[in-house]
């Protein structure tokens, strides 16, 4: 098996060296990650620049840095590696729950395997944590749970400190308090903090819920955004033009129509022109 290792907190995190070294038990290991921290910094990719590609020995034999996002990371290991059965990411130095997979750099790392139909597990365990070795035969374990599991694509797993056991759960979806904090910096020009208190305890069964009671949460992801069950719904109640289009356009589109989308979606990615 081949294992392609990256993160968000950069190449010389101890949380990448504690999962490349649990891994190793598993394959053959390859780490690529940012040159420096690339935390919160979601699924970003890097379209206006070239990116560099860099052996780095101090990590290990087969470690490079990039300096680019997390997902740049997966894109350039899994290119020049040739094949990758699995992306690990991780592991994070914090946690990774509730609202932070829509921003987590870590979790985007596995995301992006995904895309790439690649199977991706993202692991984060507390900031708090300076030393992984009580924490590395849990991460064993969880990896001989999940690597046998071929239908989960897409997992995102949080280790507390001092486990108790495992056990699968869904992603703790709450209402927050976005504050900003206003602040000057030297010179008196206004700056801001971004800030997130929850306003209600994470439910049972979450991810949150169970890292707060010391278990390993396993939580299974999709890539589908949609929400299935109100499209039904507004299908039935609201229909708008889905007949029509039915009737009169192909099941599949045309090389020209597809040709034209994918060209205004590189346009997007690339930025404005200017002359």
């Amino acid at each position: 098996m081949r294992i392609l290792v990256c993160n968000d907190d950069g190449i010389y995190s101890p949380g990448i060296a504690a999962l490349a070294d649990v891994a190793a038990a598993f394959g053959t290991v390859q780490v690529v990650a940012p040159n420096a921290e690339q935390s919160a910094m979601g699924q970003a990719i890097t379209a206006s620049r070239p990116l560099s590609y860099r052996p780095t020995p101090a990590v290990g034999p087969s470690a490079y840095r990039v300096n680019g996002t997390p997902a740049d990371c997966v894109t350039l290991g899994a290119h020049n590696w040739g094949k990758v059965d699995i992306v690990l990411s991780g592991c994070n130095l914090g946690f990774n729950v509730g609202n932070a997979v829509w921003h987590s750099g870590t979790l985007a790392a596995a995301k992006q395997a995904a895309l790439l139909g690649i199977r991706g597990i993202a692991f984060s365990a507390p900031a708090s944590v300076e030393k992984y070795d009580a924490l590395k035969p849990w991460m064993h374990r969880v990896l001989e749970t999940l690597l046998p599991q071929q239908g989960l694509k897409l997992v995102n797993v949080n280790l507390p400190e001092e486990p108790r056991g495992m056990i699968w759960t869904r992603i703790s979806v709450r209402q927050y308090e976005g504050l900003i904090v206003p602040t000057k910096d030297p010179k008196g020009r206004e700056l801001y903090w971004f800030s997130a208190t929850p306003l209600e305890a994470a439910p049972e069964g979450t991810e949150r819920w169970a890292v707060e009671q010391h278990r390993i949460s396993m939580s299974p992801l999709c890539l589908d955004l949609t929400g299935h069950r109100q499209l039904g719904a507004l299908r039935a109640d609201h229909p708008l033009d889905e007949e029509l289009a039915r009737t009169v356009s192909p099941p599949k589109s045309s090389p020209e129509a597809a040709k034209k989308v994918a060209q205004e979606e590189a346009s997007a990615a690339a930025g404005p022109q200017h002359p």
